[in-house]
């Protein structure tokens, strides 16, 4: 089961640091299984318990993963390893369509929100004990959810999407618990759940979001939290429809203990509509833990580390809690600037732009015969046969692109393109290389 290598210790964590510092040493390899508890506690005379609570300290170091009787083996790939650090290495020349970030030519200047922001700060600065929630900002979050048709909660604030979905899952959540995600999905959000502790059930996605009967099936088997985005969906661009919405409202409903979490950081980039999931008939609710995330990384700019959530009033509360023991706030000359540009920007030739690119793109594609997804957001997701000889054949012919594998668990490969960059003139030719790269020696192009 281990090779040659024998697990060594007495307590539990002694035990746990022996296999960490096996793992990292290279002693005992990815994928490698543990020894049953039972086995382990007779080899190394101690009681089955303190091997159990070994086992469960690995687990939520995000060392091993475990699966019932299928028993426990060392992870894939370190919980501290962020996806995004296997990044491609772009040769002189290259168009860079892999990092995701929003163009910045539609960015809005910084300057008389920030001087704002700072007279604000110069009349009435904020102190230790002020609010934590600068009241511009909570006002114009609560309106514009409003607006939305999202309940009514209690409003925070987090610096980005990421941090707030894992505040949120700190409040609510225990390692061990499995959170249904969407596959592919959003790398960082994969990569932050082993990190807690917690284990990804994957559900798979298609234009409309999560598919219903995917969800069911992750409800059914037990999951305790479900993370959906909302649209412009990382990396395939879904965006939940109505239809859509009403049909997985009511699988939640059914299941009322599961935390819902919408990620809506495709706010101000995206001209479809938010269905709410956590919306309920007559102005309730349709699950009894939620929270909905909006950032203002896309739209306004990713060094803007500022995200507005609201939820039911426990889960914030719980947030804001132990928001308060740790960083305390985030800082409000930020929370101010996101306040003055909110209050100024208009957000519709962004996602007008953006939406031009994307058509436009899907259109050349599909005229080369070439499938593509990309229903809102930055994004282009293509499906292949092979992501490393579509990764490499693009680079040749000076594109880079990003692979499939940062965004997947169980779905099957593919290739996210991010348009922000690209211009009309050069559509044509992106497709026509991506269709170059993916046609088979009969001269057909391979899609799904």
């Amino acid at each position: 089961m281990l090779g040659e290598y024998r697990i060594r210790g007495r307590r539990a964590t002694e035990i746990a640091a022996d296999v960490e510092q096996a793992v990292g040493a290279g002693e005992l390899a990815p994928g490698a299984a543990l020894p049953p508890l039972r086995d382990l506690a007779a080899e190394l005379g101690v009681n089955p318990n303190t091997v159990a609570a070994a086992y469960r300290l690995l687990r939520d170091r995000g060392v091993i993963e475990t699966a019932g009787r299928r028993g426990s083996r060392v992870r894939a790939r370190p919980s501290l390893t962020s996806r995004d650090q296997l990044r491609l290495v772009l040769p002189d020349g290259a168009r860079n369509l892999a990092d995701g970030n929003p163009d910045t030519a539609l960015l809005p200047g910084l300057e008389r929100a920030a001087l704002e922001a700072a007279q604000a700060h110069a009349t009435g600065p904020v102190m230790y004990g002020g609010p934590a929630v600068d009241p511009r900002l909570r006002d114009l979050a609560e309106a514009a959810f409003r607006a939305d048709g999202v309940p009514a909660g209690p409003v925070g604030v987090a610096s980005g999407s990421l941090d707030a979905i894992e505040r949120i899952f700190l409040a609510r959540l225990r390692p061990g618990d499995s959170v249904a995600v969407e596959d592919p999905g959003w790398g960082s959000l994969l990569d932050l759940l082993p990190a807690l502790g917690l284990k990804a059930v994957p559900v798979a996605v298609d234009d409309e979001g999560p598919v219903p009967a995917e969800l069911a099936r992750a409800l059914a088997d037990g999951v305790r939290a479900a993370v959906v985005t909302s649209r412009a969906q990382n990396p395939t661009g879904a965006s939940v429809g109505a239809e859509r919405a009403a049909v997985l409202r009511g699988l939640l409903a059914a299941h009322p203990g599961v935390l819902l979490v919408e990620d809506d950081h495709g706010h101000g980039i995206v001209d479809l509509p938010i269905h709410p999931l956590c919306a309920g008939p007559g102005g309730g609710t349709s699950t009894a833990a939620w929270a909905v995330v909006r950032s203002a990384a896309k739209s306004l700019g990713p060094d803007l580390r500022v995200a507005v959530f609201t939820g039911d009033a426990e889960t914030v509360e719980r947030v804001k809690g132990r928001q308060r023991l740790g960083a305390g706030w985030v800082s409000h000359l930020l929370q101010r600037t996101v306040a003055a540009l909110w209050t100024a920007e208009d957000t519709a030739p962004a996602a007008a732009s953006y939406r031009a690119r994307r058509d436009g793109l899907l259109a050349e594609l599909a005229a080369r015969g070439v499938v593509g997804h990309g229903r809102s957001g930055l994004n282009v997701w293509i499906p292949v046969p092979d992501e490393t000889v579509a990764v490499a054949g693009l680079l040749q012919r000076g594109w880079g692109v990003a692979a499939g594998s940062r965004f997947r668990l169980s779905s099957p490969p593919g290739i996210r393109l991010t348009v922000s960059r690209l211009a009309a003139a050069d559509l044509p030719l992106l497709a026509e290389d991506v269709a170059a790269v993916l046609r088979t020696r009969g001269g057909d192009v391979r899609g799904v």
